[in-house]
């Protein structure tokens, strides 16, 4: 590898300063794998090292940061690229940060995850996605659950040409991995919904941009996540982020705060680690709501932990300063006091709209007259390059080329006149896309699996769909029921939150290693918000099946009128659901 560079090092005192810069940037991610060179000075250290603990005491991660801004490492990964090799592990880190991330020991190439603030997407965008899924991945695309694209399956000599690519079509990837702030999410019918209380597109682009734009934002002690809710049919799950936004309206009072729609602000959720986000006991005004935000995340930058990786998330800082100090912290940062109000305060009116199962799926009016949005059930999120230009299509032909995509990994079509929602619908459904609800098949989520990541033990997404087949088939259902697949504690699919979750892991069966699951039952969010408890545990996947056949029949058999599943499970004890569930009583 020295002598690739040896040439251009002989002439280092004619390089301009951009180019000096270039070489003081390239060399040092060279140096981090190895390659010294005499006459060149270290790279200086990045920004992050004005803050936080001394060098030695940091993590791996925040001293690989130290080596080389990822942010600067562009051209290592190009050197990659033009040798077609893989990265070392430190690169590996580093390229996160423009969303790309290595899936070795499963496969040999990179998955690209996107940056859609709000899952806005264009149908020019789907086109180019769908030809760089042909061309450069496996040609499909997945959607996640930070209504997001993911590509998989990048040779790294294609990486740099799939983020042109990506970039090229008004889209992004930076930052959407390792210690970032990722994809901002936001009620998908924002702007449309009869019964929001505020568009809060606007303010998820605002921060996308802000982000995208600022490195100060790209230095985090670990990853975070921030949702908006304006009060639509179509939840953002806001609870389970790092900073959740909610839409109230506050009526007449006398604590002198002005009547209208405000936010209120939950932090600290992750589901991955059985914690909601609290309630911070203030209300934000829109026009502060961004500011708000960006000086918590500045705290958090500050002030997280760099010391140890299981303890760097927004969850941890507040638990050790609790929500006062913490809101002492931030209005330090701020210059300014915000309002207080208690959640149970009569000076918060609540806010009515129907309680519609799975009403990401569907055909629903928008506030615009004779306008109509159609929700497309995707199962687990799985689309080929094909049906993304059929989309593509369907929303140009009959609505105005947008497509939104949602949490729950699945996408809405808006703007649809009433004269084609039999047409558009007729076309979906011959796509593969259901857009009549299902109590069962509706509520199906899962991560992408061991296919594709190296962290999950079981392949999830081929698991969900064998089960939900396997279910359509045994069981019919008059209530909502939501199934979560996760491969791994990251709990990407967020398990702990579904009526039922699945926790993958490897199990002995015959003497042999096999995929198997945890099972947890009882979890909700919104109104409903509970942490599923856990009921079986080290379940073989060829057992999971009739195992979930019976909760089911089970619930069934003993629930009280229409009871949910939910409160169901959370009326009983454990052992008497087991006996339940596994004994036909």
């Amino acid at each position: 590898m020295r002598a690739m560079f040896t040439e251009k090092m002989t002439a280092t005192a004619t390089f301009t300063d951009d180019q000096q810069r270039y070489l003081e940037g390239f060399f040092a991610g060279v140096k981090v794998r190895g390659v010294t060179f005499s006459d060149l000075a270290p790279a200086p250290a990045t920004n992050g090292a004005s803050h936080g603990p001394n060098l030695d005491d940091l993590t791996k991660e925040e001293r690989i940061k130290h080596e080389l801004n990822p942010l600067d490492a562009y051209q290592v990964l190009n050197e990659y690229a033009r040798h077609d090799t893989k990265p070392e592990p430190e690169d590996v880190f580093r390229f996160k940060w423009n969303g790309l991330f290595w899936l070795a020991p499963v496969k040999d190439g990179y998955m690209c995850r996107l940056r859609i603030p709000g899952g806005v997407v264009r149908s020019y965008q789907l086109r180019e996605l769908a030809s760089i899924a042909d061309d450069l991945t496996t040609g499909y695309i997945q959607i996640t659950t930070r209504n997001n694209f993911q590509l998989r399956l990048i040779a790294p000599k294609d990486a740099p040409e799939v983020l042109r690519r990506i970039q090229g079509c008004g889209l992004h990837s930076k930052g959407s991995g390792a210690d970032n702030i990722r994809n901002i999410t936001a009620n998908p019918t924002a702007g449309f919904d009869p019964y929001e209380l505020i568009d809060v597109m606007p303010y998820a682009r605002d921060l996308g941009h802000t982000i995208i734009s600022t490195k100060e934002y790209y230095d985090l002690p670990r990853k975070f996540n921030i949702a908006y809710d304006g009060g639509g049919l179509i939840s953002s799950v806001e609870d389970t982020n790092d900073i959740g936004a909610t839409a109230v309206k506050i009526g007449e009072n006398d604590l002198g705060i002005a009547p209208g729609i405000w936010f209120r602000i939950a932090l600290g959720g992750v589901t991955g680690h059985q914690t909601f986000a609290r309630d911070w006991g203030v209300i934000v005004s829109s026009e502060q709501l961004n500011t708000v935000i960006l000086a918590i995340v500045r705290v958090f930058i500050r002030d997280g932990d760099r010391t140890n990786r299981k303890r760097a998330r927004l969850k941890y800082l507040i638990e050790d300063r609790g929500l006062p100090a913490f809101l002492e912290q931030v209005e330090k940062e701020l210059g300014f006091k915000l309002s207080r109000l208690p959640l149970e305060s009569p000076a918060q009116l609540r806010h009515e709209k129907p309680v519609i199962p799975h009403s990401h799926v569907g055909i629903f009016p928008q506030t615009q007259k004779g306008l109509f949005y159609i929700g497309a059930n995707v199962p687990v999120g799985q689309i080929t390059s094909k049906q993304l230009r059929w989309i593509a299509d369907l929303a140009d032909n009959y609505g105005t080329g947008e497509i939104r995509l949602t949490v729950w990994q699945n996408f809405l079509i808006p703007n649809v006149p009433e004269a084609y929602l039999k047409t558009v619908c007729k076309q979906l459904a011959r796509m593969g896309f259901n857009t009549e609800q299902s109590n069962l098949k509706s509520g199906f989520v899962a991560c992408t699996g061991n296919r594709y990541c190296k962290f999950s033990s079981a392949d999830t997404k081929g698991h969900a769909i064998e089960l939900m087949n396997y279910l359509d088939k045994k069981i019919k259902l008059d209530q909502p029921i939501n199934i979560h697949f996760t491969g791994c504690p990251n709990s990407c699919a967020q398990h702990y939150m579904g009526d039922i979750g699945l926790l993958g892991t490897k199990v002995k069966q015959a003497g042999e290693s096999v995929e198997g699951y945890h099972i947890v039952i009882g979890g909700g969010f919104k109104e409903n918000q509970k942490v599923g408890r856990q009921i079986f545990q080290n379940i073989a996947h060829n057992e999971v099946k009739p195992l979930v056949e019976n909760m089911l029949k089970g619930y069934l058999r003993r629930r009280e009128g229409t009871e949910s599943f939910q409160s169901f499970c959370n009326r009983h004890d454990i052992g008497a659901l087991q006996a339940i569930f596994t004994n036909n009583e």
